[in-house]
C-alpha cells in the first residue's frame, strides 16, 4: 500500500500528472483541486471557455498549470488540449478527473499502484452504475455504451463512460483524434483497444449530488446524436477494416486444425453451442449474400454469441472449387420447393439475349428474375437442411469423443 508521504514522489517518478477539464464549474473547482494536492502537484488545468467564476478562481490557485480558451469547444477537445500541455511537460500520463466534484481524489493512488504493475495501459475507473443516486439515464447510456464497445472491440468493460482514467499519453503523441466533445471518450477507448493497449478497469467511488443541486453539460439529444454516429462509423470501421484484418493475420499464422482446437480450448464450450456454430457457419456459407458471406456471419455471430472462429471456419465451404456445385443443388433445391423445373440451359440463356436484343426487357427480367427467384429460395432450403446435418453430425460425434475422453480418464 502506498504511504501517503510517497504519493508525490510516485507521481514524479511515474511522470504522471492529472488533468482537470472544467465548464463552468465555478462552485466546485476549488475544492477538486484543493483535493487532489494532496496527492500531486503535477495539476493541469483546461478551462474550456468558462462564462461564470471558475477563471477568476484558478488565478487565485497556486501550484498548477492553466490553459483556457474563450469558446467553450468541449469535453473532449479540452481532454485533447491538456494530453499536448502533458507532453510538453515531459509527463508520460495523465490521469483525468471530473470538475464537478462526483469523483473522489483519495482513490488516486489505486491508479498509481495499477500503473506500477501495469505500465503503458489505459487504467479506467469503474462506477457502481447500479449504486443510489446514479441518474437512470446514466445507467442506460452506460449498459448501450458498453454494449457497443464489446461489438467494436471483443472487450468487455463494466463502465466505458467513466471520465476517472489514467491514460498513457506518451503513446498518443501522432495520433489524430477527430472528435471533440463526450464522444472523445469513446473514440480514445475504442482506439486504444485497437491499437493492443491494455484497458484495465480498477473500482472507484462516485458522488452523485441531489437532482436539484447536479450541474451537467450533457445535452441528451444533441449528445447523443454524435455518440450514435460515432459508433455508427465505429462498427463501420469493425465490419470493413478492423475484423478482417485481423482474420487474415489470425489465419495466416495458424493452420485450419490449431485453429479449431485452440478456440475448443479456448472457451471449453459444450458439444451443442460447438454444433451450432458449425451449423450456423455452413448456413452462412450457402446464403447468396455473395462478398457479404463472412462479415454477416461475425456480426450475427456476435449476436447470437456464437464462436465467431468456428462460424468463419465453416462458412469457409463457399470457396470456389464448391461455389458452382452450391450454386447447382441450391438451383435444383428451389425446384423442388417451388415445383418447377426451370433449368438455367443453353436455350434459356439465347432466349434472354434474344428478348434483350429486341427490347422485350420484361420479357427478360422475369425468366430472370424467376430463376433468380428459384435459386435464391433452394439456397435458404438447401443452406437451412445442410446446417441442421451438419449441426447433428458434429453434436453426436463431439458427445461420443467427450465421453471417450471420459472412459479414459476413469
Amino acid at each position: 500500500m502506498i504511504q501517503e508521504n510517497q504519493h508525490t514522489d510516485l507521481f514524479t517518478g511515474l511522470k504522471v500528472c492529472v488533468l482537470i477539464p472544467t465548464y463552468n464549474n465555478g462552485n466546485t473547482i476549488a475544492q477538486v483541486v484543493d483535493d487532489v494536492k494532496k496527492y500531486t502537484g503535477n495539476i493541469i488545468v483546461v478551462n474550456d471557455g468558462s462564462t461564470d467564476s471558475t477563471q477568476k478562481i484558478l488565478e487565485k490557485i497556486s501550484g498548477i498549470d492553466v490553459i483556457g480558451y474563450t469558446k467553450n469547444i468541449g469535453k473532449g477537445y479540452a481532454i485533447r488540449q491538456g494530453f499536448n500541455r502533458a507532453l510538453e511537460l515531459g509527463y508520460d500520463y495523465a490521469i483525468t478527473i471530473d470538475a464537478d466534484g462526483q469523483h473522489f481524489a483519495d482513490d488516486l493512488p489505486k491508479f498509481i499502484e495499477t500503473l506500477q504493475e501495469n505500465p503503458d495501459s489505459l487504467i479506467i475507473g469503474s462506477r457502481n452504475i447500479e449504486a443510489e443516486g446514479m441518474p437512470g439515464k446514466n445507467t442506460f447510456a452506460n449498459k448501450f455504451s458498453n454494449f457497443w464497445f464489446k461489438f467494436e472491440t471483443g472487450d468487455t468493460l463494466p463502465d466505458t463512460q467513466s471520465g476517472y482514467r489514467l491514460y498513457p499519453v506518451k503513446l498518443y503523441h501522432s495520433t489524430r483524434f477527430y472528435t471533440r466533445k463526450y464522444e472523445f471518450e469513446i473514440e480514445v477507448l475504442v482506439r486504444s483497444a485497437w491499437r493492443n493497449i491494455p484497458i484495465i478497469p480498477i473500482p472507484v467511488k462516485v458522488y452523485y449530488p441531489p437532482e436539484e443541486e447536479r450541474v451537467t453539460h450533457f445535452r441528451p439529444l444533441q449528445d447523443f446524436s454524435r455518440i450514435s454516429v460515432l459508433n455508427t462509423v465505429l462498427v463501420l470501421i469493425t465490419l470493413f477494416y478492423i475484423w478482417p484484418v485481423k482474420l487474415v493475420r489470425y489465419f495466416t499464422h495458424h493452420r485450419f486444425v490449431d485453429i479449431v482446437k485452440e478456440q475448443l480450448g479456448q472457451h471449453n464450450e459444450n458439444p451443442a453451442k460447438v454444433a451450432s456454430a458449425l451449423g450456423f457457419g455452413m448456413f452462412m456459407g450457402i446464403v447468396p449474400i455473395w462478398g457479404f458471406q463472412m462479415l454477416t456471419a461475425v456480426f450475427l455471430a456476435q449476436l447470437l454469441r456464437l464462436n465467431k472462429i468456428l462460424v468463419l471456419a465453416a462458412s469457409n465451404i463457399s470457396i470456389p472449387p464448391v461455389i458452382p456445385f452450391i450454386i447447382y443443388f441450391s438451383y435444383k433445391t428451389g425446384g423442388l420447393v417451388l415445383g418447377t423445373q426451370g433449368t438455367l440451359t443453353s436455350e434459356t440463356v439465347t432466349f434472354l439475349k434474344d428478348r434483350i436484343l429486341s427490347g422485350h426487357f420484361y420479357e427478360a427480367w422475369h425468366e430472370l428474375g424467376y430463376n433468380l427467384y428459384q435459386y435464391v429460395a433452394g439456397s435458404l432450403v438447401f443452406g437451412l437442411a445442410l446446417g441442421l446435418a451438419v449441426f447433428i453430425i458434429s453434436y453426436f460425434l463431439l458427445v461420443l469423443l467427450m465421453h471417450k475422453k471420459a472412459g479414459v480418464k476413469s
